[in-house]
């Protein structure tokens, strides 16, 4: 289907589900896809478009920014860096009396202290804030959803892995991507409870996916973003 509004047109596709609500998905190439409850008409489902136009719009501009490559970072004050899931700006200042180069979130700005003025000092207590934060949420995030468990988590590691958001071993030991602190809280819980569910079911079939589905009922909207979004979660 196409539709026009505020002078610009989209094509979209209307998929009905067993569902009770509705919701829209953006693939990597910018196919538009419109989950909605079975006997929904066409112009409710318009609507719907419409009032998330402006989203809907960020997420295909997002994804043509994508497909031109991520930007190389600087680091100097006002670059631009994600944090759970919003950007902000760092601000770099210079202290040789510190122990340790660290990062800190304050006042809607990544500051950054460092003994010496160099950007891979700079790049490295950034990406050591991540690390940090990320094992916070991550943590917090198992405490939560614990209660939907029998099994615990033996190990909670945060690692560099290039390929997966997360993994689960056969002795239930959880690993997560340290780029995971990049991502909105949402989409860290779906991460978390989608490997918690592999202390259930170590594959993927449909008993795997009841599970994830019961706990996180919009995982797929989680997923989509980490979809579009990935390519900028880096430093």
């Amino acid at each position: 289907m196409f539709h026009t509004y505020l002078d610009q047109t989209i094509s979209f596709e209307i998929r009905y589900k067993k569902r009770t609500s509705m919701s829209i998905h953006i693939d990597r190439n910018g196919y538009i896809e419109v989950h909605v409850p079975k006997g929904i008409s066409d112009e409710l489902v318009i609507r719907a478009v419409e009032e998330k136009w402006d989203w809907i719009q960020e997420k295909l501009h997002e994804m043509q920014d994508r497909m031109n490559g991520p930007k190389i970072k600087v680091y100097e004050h006002g670059e631009i860096f994600l944090y759970l899931g919003k950007e902000y700006p760092i601000q770099v200042s210079q202290d040789i009396n510190i122990q340790q180069d660290f990062a800190v979130f304050e006042d809607g700005k990544l500051h950054i202290v460092v003994k010496q003025l160099e950007d891979e000092k700079i790049k490295q207590a950034l990406k050591r804030f991540y690390y940090q934060q990320c094992k916070m949420l991550v943590s917090k995030s198992i405490r939560i959803y614990q209660s939907n468990f029998k099994l615990k988590p033996r190990s909670i590691t945060i690692t560099d892995n290039k390929t997966n958001w997360g993994t689960c071993d056969s002795k239930q030991r959880l690993t997560f991507n340290w780029r995971l602190a990049m991502a909105p809280q949402q989409v860290i819980d779906y991460v978390v409870v989608h490997e918690m569910c592999h202390m259930v079911h170590l594959n993927h079939d449909r008993s795997f996916w009841r599970l994830v589905g019961k706990i996180i009922p919009d995982y797929e909207e989680q997923e989509n973003w980490l979809a579009l979004s990935s390519w900028k979660m880096t430093v």
